[in-house]
């Protein structure tokens, strides 16, 4: 607890100092760029010194389409170039921020042979990630609601994530047959201890007084305040953070991790989670379930067990490789593994996970290999490879847009 306590206190410098520092200056020549009309998912809220990007699929939880990146990526880099503008906002329709990709609609792509456009849609997504990585303007993300995978990805990396008595984070794609991506090796790696395998492993969820507590968002308030923030940043003519973060701490609330929290576990968690193979992680586990009769143990154990096996061990190496890696590496890494996932170049298991959890919905997937110890080293490899000789890597444009470890 103790550990966590110093963490939450030093919330603002974990932020500019820390796990995600990225502070910059800028030099902006005004740019106005031509949007397409078919944009009615991401819509716009335009102040005097503001832009604030609204995703607009409420229905669907504001799930990632290619239109919705494709926007955001033109939007983030016009407005970037704006000299009027001072800082930018992103926020969500509804009872979500973002719940991730929209992967059923992934799912029917693969099934209908056009993997070229989720290899599209990957592509554009991971590039709006490090921009947003590397964004030189102030960016707050406000966190109200459901906050899933990529809807984490395309947030995390920016300057300010401010959450609510709302927000739900999670990161379920091993429960699905893939693996976080998005840059989520990036920023899980980069939890205190073994946090960030837990919570790539498990898929298991924090609130926002969690996310504060271990530094994956900057600031907290209630839901209720919200109108408030944002009637303060109306008014706002600034290109500071230091102003910006002023404001979101004149409305912001000091939390604690409740008594059941995960964070609670946390020596548990790094005793467990330390291990160098999935196997020993669980064995690890069960053991401690033995010994100490703890349900939450009993309940980590399930949610592996529930996973795919080769999810489970690509997860693992991918989390251990980004603890060493800077954003865009991460991202290069991140698109190998989803490009090897679509092109069931050795499984099946993201279209069986779709289709178990989210299409048939009947919650009893075939994975394959059905179990770790049929999932050899040869297999994890494959994943970290491009999928054919032929296949182009990411391109990001780490010249111009500098990106941090």
């Amino acid at each position: 607890m103790w550990r966590f306590r110093g963490v939450i206190q030093s919330r603002y410098l974990v932020q500019r100092h820390g796990v995600l520092s990225h502070r910059r200056t800028f030099l902006a020549q005004p740019y106005y760029a031509h949007h397409d009309d078919v944009q009615d998912q991401v819509l716009v809220e335009g102040r005097a010194n503001t832009r604030a990007a609204i995703l607009n699929r409420p229905s669907c939880l504001n799930a990632l389409t290619i239109p919705m990146v494709d926007r955001l990526k033109k939007l983030y880099e016009s407005w970037e170039e704006n000299s009027d503008i001072g800082f930018v906002i992103m926020k969500g329709s509804g009872r979500a921020f973002c719940a991730g990709s929209d992967v059923v609609n992934l799912y029917q792509l693969i099934n209908e042979g056009k993997v070229e456009d989720c290899k599209s849609f990957f592509n554009t997504l991971y590039k709006f990630v490090y921009v947003m990585g590397t964004y030189l303007k102030p960016h707050v993300a406000i966190l109200d609601g459901i906050t899933m995978g990529g809807g984490a990805g395309i947030s995390i990396p920016g300057m300010f994530r401010l959450v609510t008595d709302k927000t739900v984070f999670s990161h379920p794609e091993t429960q699905l047959g893939f693996h976080p991506d998005a840059g989520a090796s990036f920023y899980l790696s980069r939890l205190p201890g073994y946090l960030g395998e837990y919570l790539a492993l498990t898929g298991d969820k924090l609130d926002g007084a969690e996310m504060i507590g271990c530094g994956l968002a900057t600031h907290y308030s209630l839901n209720a305040r919200l109108p408030l923030i944002e009637e303060r940043f109306g008014k706002l003519m600034t290109d500071d953070p230091s102003i910006i973060e002023n404001s979101l701490a004149q409305y912001g609330d000091l939390v604690y991790p409740h008594q059941r929290s995960v964070l609670r576990k946390i020596e548990t968690i790094d005793k467990c989670f330390s291990y160098d193979t999935v196997e020993e992680i669980v064995d690890a586990l069960e053991k401690e379930a033995a010994e100490s009769y703890d349900e939450w143990c009993v309940a980590a154990v399930k949610k592996l067990k529930d996973a795919s096996p080769l999810s489970l061990k690509v997860t693992l190496q991918s989390i251990r490789d980004g603890r060493f890696q800077p954003l865009d590496k991460c991202l290069a890494r991140e698109y190998r593994i989803s490009l090897n996932w679509i092109s069931k170049s050795v499984s099946n298991d993201f279209c069986e996970g779709i289709r178990a959890r989210l299409v048939d919905k009947d919650f009893a997937p075939k994975w394959d290999p059905p179990n770790l110890k049929d999932v050899t080293k040869d297999m994890v490899d494959c994943y970290f490879k491009p999928p054919n000789e032929s296949e182009l890597e990411l391109e990001l444009p780490t010249a111009l847009r500098e990106p941090y470890m």
